[in-house]
Order: C-alpha cells, then sequence, then structure tokens
C-alpha cells in the first residue's frame, strides 16, 4: 500500500537572505587600521551609505588622510562631495565618516565597483612628513533594477478530501521599508478558509519578515484521482519612493484520494475516517470521528497484592 505523507515544502532562506552589509578591512603602513562597510546590493534610483572607521594603531601621526571615491560611468552618485578628508590623526586616535551616493537611473544592473583612492602622510617622530602613501580599493556592489519583495509558502505536498490544512504566507522586503501592505489569498472554487483570506499591515521593516498563517476546508465529497487546485498570493503594497506596487505568486496543491492512514503537518493521523490529535497531556489522545470530538483516556491499572489472612490458633 502506497502512503502518501504530508511533507511541508519550506522556501524560507535560513530567515531570511537581503542585502546585508559588508565589511572590508585592510592594514595599511604605520598600523593604520581601516574598516569600510557598505551594502552588497542596490538598487537603480536608491541611496547607499559608505561607512569608513580608521584607526591610528601606531605611534606616529597621520595626516593628509583622505578617501577619493569613483566609479565607471558614475554609477554612484556623490549626495555631496566624492572626498573624506582627515587633516589629522594622532596615535591612538580614530575617526569615521558616511558617504553617501545615489545609484543612477542609467546604471548597469550585475556587478559593479565603487572605486576608493586612499591616501596618508606618516610624520616620522611627529614631526617628519613622509611621502604619501597610496593605496586603490574596489568595493563591489551588485545593481538591482528594482526592490526584491518575496513571497515564501508554507503548504502540505498533497491534501485530501473532508479535512484542513494549514497554509502560511510570510512576506520579506529585502531592500526597502514598505508601507499599506496587503496580502490577499485567492483560492479555487472548491476550496473554503477558516479564517481572513486578507490581512493587512501599515507597515513593515526591511529584512523584517511577516507572516500569517490560515486553514483550508477541502470539499466533503471524496474524489478517485488527483489534480492540481491553483492557490494565488496577491501582495499589494507601497513603496519607499511612494509608488503602488504589486506582486503574486501562484502555487498548486494536489488533491488526492485520501489513503488508509494519513501522518498532518501539526503531527496528526487520520485511520480511515477517524482523526487522533496529537497529545495534549501524557495518557490523553483526542479522536475525532465523522467530526464529533471524542476524548479518550487511557489509565493503567495497577494491581494491589492481597493481604494474606493469619490464623491464630486457640489454647484449649
Amino acid at each position: 500500500m502506497k502512503l502518501y505523507g504530508i511533507i511541508p515544502i519550506l522556501l524560507l532562506v535560513v530567515f531570511f537572505p537581503s542585502a546585508f552589509a559588508e565589511t572590508k578591512n585592510l592594514a595599511m603602513e604605520g598600523s593604520m587600521d581601516i574598516k569600510i562597510t557598505y551594502p552588497d546590493e542596490a538598487v537603480i534610483g536608491r541611496i547607499i551609505s559608505i561607512s569608513m572607521l580608521v584607526e591610528n594603531k601606531g605611534w606616529e601621526d597621520k595626516q593628509d588622510i583622505s578617501f577619493v571615491f569613483s566609479s565607471q560611468d558614475n554609477t554612484f552618485v556623490p549626495l555631496t562631495s566624492n572626498k573624506v578628508i582627515i587633516e589629522k590623526l594622532a596615535q591612538g586616535g580614530s575617526f569615521g565618516a558616511n558617504a553617501d551616493f545615489r545609484i543612477s537611473e542609467e546604471a548597469s544592473t550585475g556587478q559593479n565597483f565603487l572605486n576608493i583612492k586612499y591616501s596618508q602622510v606618516l610624520v616620522a617622530n611627529n614631526e617628519n612628513p613622509q611621502n604619501p602613501l597610496f593605496q586603490d580599493i574596489a568595493i563591489p556592489i551588485i545593481i538591482k533594477e528594482k526592490p526584491n519583495v518575496t513571497i515564501y509558502t508554507k503548504t502540505p505536498e498533497s491534501i485530501f478530501a473532508n479535512a484542513e490544512f494549514p497554509i502560511s504566507v510570510e512576506l520579506l522586503s529585502e531592500d526597502i521599508d514598505i508601507s499599506d501592505v496587503n496580502i490577499k489569498i485567492i483560492p479555487p472554487k472548491e476550496i473554503q478558509f477558516r479564517g481572513e483570506t486578507m490581512h493587512t499591515f501599515s507597515s513593515i521593516q526591511k529584512n523584517m519578515p511577516v507572516g500569517i498563517t490560515s486553514r483550508i476546508i477541502t470539499p466533503i465529497e471524496e474524489v478517485n484521482t488527483e489534480y492540481k487546485l491553483p492557490f494565488e498570493i496577491v501582495v499589494e503594497y507601497v513603496d519607499d519612493q511612494g509608488m503602488e506596487q504589486t506582486d503574486s505568486k501562484t502555487i498548486s496543491l494536489v488533491l488526492r484520494p485520501r489513503t488508509f492512514m494519513e501522518f498532518t503537518m501539526d503531527g496528526g493521523i487520520w485511520i480511515g475516517d477517524f482523526f487522533i490529535a496529537p497529545y495534549v497531556s501524557l495518557g490523553t489522545i483526542i479522536g475525532i470521528p465523522a467530526g464529533a470530538i471524542v476524548s479518550i483516556i487511557v489509565r493503567r491499572k495497577t494491581s494491589q497484592p492481597k493481604r494474606r489472612k493469619t490464623k491464630t490458633k486457640s489454647n484449649n
């Protein structure tokens, strides 16, 4: 006998991939440590920020420290200046700064490089400036045409008649904050829902996943052959530039004949027309035959040893 299991399809990527920040650590002459933090992805028309931290761990001063930014075809357009200049950094000192860039509307998608020309002057014995030291640094950033707003779903692999099954939807905005968010589940006509089919959120922050779970109710009539039922997930939202956007995803669940034994995603078991739910307490199982809930309490009997009567002799 072929046994169908209910196998969840988990399309989440370890809570959740996105445009995380990358860090480049560099050690320069004179014990100068540089840390540059930047996004690994950017979106055309959006603003990104690059941060620099410079630490003078040497015993001599440094001066005329500078970061000069450039890019091919002006992909990264500086919002203010294309330079960060530090006039002097004493021994043991540190300095941090940010530089903001807008991704050009003419930028090519794919990997691009923000080029940085770094320079510094070591002050020997804290009195005599030496020749400038230069270093070219390339920062790789992947340019995307539009922000990623991804719909993940978690459903049974297949379903059968006259039963309930969970369906979960998770929304992740990887690049931007979004607002006025509507998540709508559109089922086929054969399916009913327990709970809401549309959920509304005033805002969802970047890289903060939001999930909803509903239960679908399958038709009462048994089916003889399996076929697919399409579910459409529609997401409407307003992006960070005030534009209304719509994304959608279609998933298919296989409706099939019920087998003698079925395992549910929450640990229950169907045996024929009987449903045995997960344990709710030690020694208690809930069974649901034909829609009625019956609690069966299993008790183990313990036998008590019988006391033997003691006969006493009479002294007659």
